[in-house]
């Protein structure tokens, strides 16, 4: 795959930025940081602001876009808006793992194409945007890419997210919503997998892993979600 570098990328998809240094900040990958000491900063810090920028966008976005939905609708469409595929498949769309400042170990394993990899450095893009340009210039940026795929989760009929799943559960039982937290991180970088444990009150606890902290967590809502299935079967 050809680099690009992160003017080109700019002109490219057509974001205006009035600071690049931070188009250059959302590019950089932590493994590009490793190999390169005069680079100052990684994207892990943007990705985390684009992350909540994200979540509030699309939640504004879906409550104004389908006034009668209700809220448990609205909690999973954003959900199936926002999780690591869609987000890796937004960041296809506008190539960005051609831009992307990888370490050289990175690149060659195919980080440039890891769905882990893109999503985290799209949201980072988001969080530079929002940065550089201000939220109204940012949501034209990303609506038409919200509004495809909105059509495409409706069409094929959006799926039940573990994590909205168990949020559910709690709340019809007046509990506390499940708490998340990162065990422990295992592997190299280009390869990393990500232990997450959810608990709910004293009533469950268990843990999930996954090439994200997004992906691990899923998995640990579904963990819980089995244990707590299986204890209701054993009760009948």
């Amino acid at each position: 795959m050809n680099t690009e570098s992160p003017q080109q990328f700019m002109e490219r998809v057509g974001l205006q930025y009035s600071n690049p240094a931070l188009l250059v900040r959302a590019l950089t990958h932590r493994s590009y940081i490793n190999e390169n000491p005069d680079a100052l900063e990684d994207n892990e810090r943007l990705e985390y602001l684009g992350d909540a920028v994200l979540d509030f966008i699309v939640a504004a976005w879906l409550y104004h876009r389908f006034p009668e939905m209700t809220e448990g609708d609205l909690t999973q469409l954003r959900t199936a808006l926002v999780c690591t595929e869609r987000l890796a498949e937004f960041a296809r769309r506008i190539r960005l793992g051609r831009a992307m400042r990888l370490g050289q170990g990175e690149s060659h394993s195919g980080g440039r194409d890891r769905n882990g990899l893109l999503c985290g450095g799209f949201e980072a893009l988001i969080g530079s945007y929002y940065l550089d340009r201000g939220i109204s210039a940012l949501e034209q940026f990303l609506f038409p890419f919200l509004e495809e795929a909105v059509q495409e989760i409706l069409m094929d009929g959006h799926p039940r997210d573990p994590k909205s799943l168990l949020q559910e559960w709690t709340q019809a039982r007046g509990l506390a919503q499940p708490v998340y937290r990162t065990v422990s991180e295992i592997g190299p970088d280009h390869q990393k997998i990500f232990i997450v444990e959810v608990e709910v009150e004293s009533v469950v606890s268990a843990r999930g892993s996954g090439p994200s902290k997004r992906e691990a967590s899923k998995a640990a809502a579904a963990a819980a979600l089995d244990k707590l299935v299986t204890r209701v079967n054993d009760h009948r």
